[in-house]
């Protein structure tokens, strides 16, 4: 190749086995011969593909579709001049995030593209007319909630956006954007209204279910960032907890935010918060190896667990009787809500137990983690009944939904898996 050098992104050979094309960081498409190893063409020679060329596929009327760093699909038609070959561009256009592959479907007239946004788009070969087939997040999720007695739908939180999934279908129904700021946790008020949810900017942000329109802001909610959130029966309070160690309540509605107290007995991040049935009281869960069942009305503390660990989840049993606690000594504990004290615990895993639910039943409990599998317990008996393997990652944080018949988790390669949970409420 003399002076020309180039990092070769991709590559894809042709039927006859004759010829090498290689995608290069550069923006060009080299053409190889396999039997000489020589340069036989490059191209385009003007007008390089912007962030280089990630994937080659060749078309059967011998037209080159690439995929680009900049999202540009562009189809080259290879043109033989007297000074050699020329790369002429036919068509293209553009998608949201880097082409990651390209995979032509039947006898071309169509295609699957792929992108680092963890999208996958179908379109059309002749005109790229299409649209959005499956999406993901592209980053860690890092919350999953949904909605109160509704288990059609739920919602995820994650770096830039919060997105709203038909549970059934696995299509994306809502995305919530927030650019260049991660969302640590997501809820939505009882009363279905609105999406609350805590951000690393210390802002808690309201949104409009069926538009995702901003409904209201709170700045300055906490000052190292909200990091766990729940809501109350009646929708008119929210439970925040702060990088900083403090939950603090708030009346909210659509037109006023006002904080109504600021508890501060923690030293760690909030990992976690629980509030009870009765709205009366609520639990939270800290990394600083406590956890605290705090009184709504008053504001003091009733109880407070003491653990070796880093507290990463907390569940209220549905009696309200005793609550679950599972964190980084692999071990899930069960405390009586009354005076605090440790009933028993169960080594439950290899590593860090990060998410953590119980069934509307009360009679079982999901917990997963850095093990990357999701357990199944009966409750009353400490006992593994099932066992899911699928996450390549470790998982952040787990539900059971509202009937009983699925179970949702998440994980930090921003995977959601569905699963069959095996002891529905209700039988068909």
């Amino acid at each position: 190749m003399g002076q020309m050098k180039r990092v070769i992104n991709c590559l894809q050979v042709d039927e006859d086995d004759n010829f090498a094309y290689c995608g290069t960081s550069t923006g060009d498409v080299l053409e190889i011969n396999i039997r000489t190893c020589l340069l036989q063409s490059h191209g385009p020679h003007k007008d390089l593909f912007s962030k280089g060329v990630n994937t080659i596929n060749l078309i059967k009327t011998g037209d080159m579709m690439v995929g680009c760093g900049d999202g540009t699909i562009a189809v080259l038609k290879i043109v033989k001049t007297s000074k050699g070959k020329e790369y002429r561009r036919i068509r293209k256009t553009k998608l949201r995030g880097a082409v990651t592959s390209i995979t032509m479907r039947g006898g071309g007239h169509q295609m699957y593209v792929g992108t680092k946004l963890a999208e996958i788009h179908c379109m059309t070969y002749l005109d790229f007319t299409g649209g959005l087939l499956r999406s993901c997040h592209p980053t860690a999720v890092t919350d999953i909630t949904f909605p109160h007695g509704c288990s059609d739908l739920f919602a995820t939180s994650s770096q830039d956006d919060i997105r709203v999934w038909n549970l059934h279908t696995g299509k994306e129904l809502l995305r919530v954007t927030v650019p260049n700021m991660t969302c640590n946790c997501v809820r939505f008020m009882q009363d279905g209204k609105s999406i609350v949810s805590g951000w690393d900017d210390g802002k808690l942000r309201a949104f409009y279910p069926e538009s995702g329109r901003p409904m209201y802001v709170i700045h300055d909610a906490h000052a190292s960032g909200v990091t766990a959130m729940a809501t109350t029966t009646d929708s008119r309070r929210i439970i925040s907890g702060g990088g900083e160690g403090q939950v603090r309540v708030w009346n909210v509605s659509p037109s006023s935010q006002r904080m109504q107290e600021a508890m501060k007995e923690h030293k760690g991040a909030i990992s976690n918060i629980q509030v009870s049935q009765s709205g009366k009281e609520c639990v939270s869960a800290s990394e600083d190896g406590t956890c605290i069942i705090w009184n709504l009305e008053r504001f003091v503390r009733n109880q407070v667990i003491f653990a070796t660990t880093l507290f990463k989840g907390v569940n209220y049993h549905p009696s309200e009787s005793q609550i679950i606690t599972a964190g980084t000594d692999r071990k899930v504990g069960y405390w009586e809500t009354f005076d605090g004290s440790q009933i028993r615990d169960v080594e439950a895993s290899t590593g860090s137990i990060n998410g953590m639910d119980i069934s509307p039943s009360g009679n079982y409990f999901a917990t997963g983690g850095e093990d990357r599998l999701i357990k199944v317990w009966l409750y009353h008996q400490g006992e593994v009944t099932h066992l899911g393997v699928g996450h390549s990652s470790g998982i952040t944080r787990l539900k059971v939904c509202p009937n009983q018949r699925h179970l949702v988790s998440v994980s930090n390669d921003g995977s959601i898996l569905r699963w069959k949970f095996p002891f529905p409420l209700y039988e068909d």
